[in-house]
């Protein structure tokens, strides 16, 4: 590559790079004033006489499309002249900085995680009892609808939760800063584990990093809400590369223990089995083994953690009447379309409608189990959990994570990847920095930041062509 060509390709990385920090520094800003910080201490809304919660959406929403923007921009520059697997790391460092030490924002989940595991630690069942049950500092700061629900996550998180809640107390603040320690753990994890992984794959190990691990939604809701989807996807990428690396029990092991955090990283044990058959050529053999790991780690963490098999049973807590997703809008427009006929059925519209998507999700498990010699397994993990979110009951933006990541590591330019990309950059768009449903008062605030960050992009682009475009006009 020439001298110039490199020149040029710095340059662009690094204004990918200055807009992205701005993003998040200004998402970091504007959830001072409207992200899901605590109710005290020093990530609590600052107590100033200025409507802070309007202004901060406004702010936040101005980061958000200078990151987005970014992203995309980075996303161009690595199909065309892909910077080093270091420089890409050291992007994902310089984007998330702002928000490690930012109250938490999008989400108030990680005052859940940490009721939970307070409650364990107290002995309490959390299987069949929710926050409520326990009070005090953590249980305060979960929001009313999650007060009496059961949690949803395994054994192997709620041993994470109970250390963290454990380590800190009853201190809040401390407690969120852990968790997002935790959560940035499996970020790493990710990152450091993707490029093999996608070697193996036959995929440059750049595009598979831009997509999965510098992608927005990692930066927003893993880093910044602190969600416990980090360590699940984190392990499942590691538990793949393994895998495919001649170690398959290893790999069913990690995969196991993150599916053991959220249940439906268990499709990556199919992966496993039909790779560790490749490899010894012993069909029944693999499946035997990966069997047998799995059920021997389920065990052994259950124990360990001693709170019991009621997760198999809990994994319909998410599940509300207003979730959104596919199945349940449909279901809802249904009740609703029925309801001025004059005709009402109750939740069956709803429960036909989510049975429907369960029998989507499965049709595409037999539509990729068809074509796992040409599709690969790693692929065939992320087209699987690709139809868990699609078809499932209910979706957060973050839960694209869990198909992106194989989908990254083995197609990111393929039909499936390209879509997941435009997904991402527009979910990144969906939430409101505290979690909750916007009014139309809000909505403006975050239109206009967006607006305004367009408007400084688009002046910055024009700036660049008139430089571009002086020294031609000067000769």
């Amino acid at each position: 590559m020439s001298a110039p060509v490199v020149a040029n390709t710095a340059g662009q990385l690094g204004r990918c790079r200055a807009w992205g920090v701005a993003g998040t520094m200004c998402v970091a800003l504007g959830g001072l004033g409207a992200g899901a910080g605590p109710s005290d201490g020093p990530l609590a809304r600052p107590d100033l006489p200025v409507d802070l919660f309007n202004a901060g959406v406004a702010v936040a929403y101005f980061g958000l499309v200078l990151l987005v923007v970014a992203w995309w921009r980075l996303g161009k520059l690595v199909r065309q002249r892909p910077p080093r697997v270091e420089e890409l790391l050291s992007t994902l460092i310089m984007w998330a900085a702002p928000l490690l030490i930012a109250p938490p924002v999008f989400s108030r989940d990680v005052y859940s995680y940490l009721a939970q595991g307070a409650m364990v630690g107290a002995g309490l069942d959390v299987y069949h009892e929710g926050p409520a049950a326990l009070g005090g500092p953590f249980g305060l700061e979960v929001p009313a609808i999650w007060q009496h629900t059961p949690t949803p996550y395994g054994p192997a998180f709620l041993l994470l939760a109970t250390a963290a809640a454990t380590l800190v107390g009853g201190h809040v603040t401390l407690g969120v800063l852990l968790l997002r320690l935790v959560a940035v753990a499996g970020v790493t994890l990710l990152a450091l584990t993707l490029p093999p992984l996608a070697r193996r794959c036959g995929v440059p190990p750049a595009a598979a990093l831009w997509l999965a691990v510098l992608n927005p939604l990692v930066l927003l809701h893993l880093v910044g809400g602190a969600h416990n989807d980090a360590i699940m996807i984190g392990l499942l990428a590691a538990g793949l590369a393994l895998a495919l690396a001649r170690r398959p029990a290893l790999g069913a092991l990690l995969i196991t223990l993150s599916a053991l955090v959220k249940a439906p990283a268990a499709v990556g044990l199919a992966a496993v089995a039909l790779i560790w058959a490749r490899q010894a050529d012993a069909r029944w053999r693999a499946l035997a083994g990966t069997a047998l790991v799995a059920a021997g780690t389920t065990v052994a963490v259950t124990w360990v953690a001693g709170t019991g098999f009621g997760w198999v049973g809990a994994l319909r807590t998410p599940v509300t009447a207003d979730a959104w997703s596919v199945t349940s809008v449909l279901g809802r427009f249904t009740t609703n379309l029925l309801g001025t006929l004059d005709a009402s059925f109750g939740t069956a519209p709803l429960t036909a409608w989510r049975l429907a998507g369960m029998c989507a999700a499965v049709a595409t498990a037999l539509l990729v189990w068809g074509r796992r010699h040409t599709l690969g397994p790693v692929q065939g993990v992320g087209l699987l959990l690709g139809g868990v979110v699609a078809f499932g009951p209910v979706v957060r933006p973050w839960y694209l994570l869990w198909a992106v990541v194989p989908l990254a590591a083995s197609a990111p330019h393929g039909r499936a990847g390209r879509f997941a990309a435009g997904a991402c950059a527009v979910l990144a768009l969906v939430v409101l920095p505290d979690g909750f449903a916007p009014n139309a008062g809000t909505l403006g605030f975050a239109v206009l930041g967006g607006c305004l960050a367009v408007a400084l992009l688009v002046m910055t682009a024009f700036a660049a062509l008139d430089d571009d475009l002086a020294p031609g006009l000067a000769g």
